[in-house]
């Protein structure tokens, strides 16, 4: 055999271990991934515009910095409360060391037209045990007047039975949130409820239930009172100026969706109760 002939072989050959190393390489990644994944707990987060994740592909084909931004909901910054840091605060209902919050939640969903679209039932098809389904409705399930999402009192509360008993079917462990507070009507310096019966029965199906309740509404408006109108005005709710951003290029007035910092303050107040509850 010739030298060139010796050299060909010896560099296939160290080519070969080099390509088998690579593929073991991947193939134990790609494992370790997918084990990762499986016992990952998930958090759900199903809901309406306000808990919505505009930057998740929300309308495909469209810039989310060009078109929607800043608009964020809470959902959105969610993520960011569950590392490895902050996981410790929350072990009472965490069983593991990796949460992923997916966030289904979608702009003028009431309890009804979530789970018409089907929206519900892709959430319960990916269900498992322990995983986590944070429910915050109601905005518009009141909407009255847009017949296309509203859902009556008693309608609204057998949703939210549905939602509660198939999570409890899958193992899955449902929390209910009472809506969070508009930026509307003040009396006295102090935020008041726009949401009528629809902040109760939340309330009512959670007694009823024996059902987690997080009562964002009183929350959000006790804290947005401590920062007053005119702050969480300007730098929570989507009231912006002309010409500022790219998206709203005359400006808007908006007093119920938030920007970046008020959507982090309304995920800090929602992380703030997932401390206080544990698995019973």
């Amino acid at each position: 055999m010739n030298q060139f002939k010796k050299i060909i072989i010896v560099v296939s050959a160290v080519f070969l271990v080099q390509s088998c190393a690579e593929k073991k390489e991947e193939s134990s990644k790609e494992s370790t991934e997918e084990t990762s994944q499986q016992t990952a707990q998930t958090i759900f987060l199903i809901g309406d515009s306000t808990m919505a994740n505009y930057a998740d592909d929300y309308e495909p084909g469209k810039d989310y910095m060009a078109t929607r931004y800043p608009v964020t909901g809470w959902g959105q910054v969610f993520q960011q409360f569950f590392v490895e840091d902050s996981l410790a605060e929350v072990k009472k209902i965490i069983q593991t060391d990796s949460i992923i919050v997916d966030d289904r939640a979608r702009g003028g969903r009431s309890t009804r037209t979530f789970f018409q679209e089907g929206r519900w039932r892709g959430v319960f098809e990916d269900l498992k045990e322990n995983d986590i389904v944070i429910m915050q409705f109601g905005h518009n399930d009141a909407a009255k007047d847009k017949t296309e999402r509203y859902v009556d009192i008693e309608g609204y509360k057998e949703f939210l039975r549905l939602f509660v008993n198939q999570s409890r079917e899958k193992g899955a462990m449902p929390i209910i949130l009472t809506p969070v507070a508009r930026n509307y009507p003040w009396e006295d310096g102090h935020l008041q409820n726009v949401h009528g019966e629809y902040d109760q029965a939340p309330k009512d199906i959670a007694e009823e239930m024996k059902v987690e309740l997080i009562d964002l509404n009183q929350l959000s408006m006790d804290y947005f009172s401590k920062k007053g109108k005119d702050f969480i005005t300007k730098n929570y709710f989507m009231n912006l100026p002309a010409g500022k951003y790219e998206a709203y290029p005359d400006g808007q007035d908006d007093n119920t969706h938030f920007q970046p910092e008020g959507a982090e303050a309304v995920a800090q107040l929602v992380f703030n109760e997932l401390k206080k509850i544990r698995v019973k």
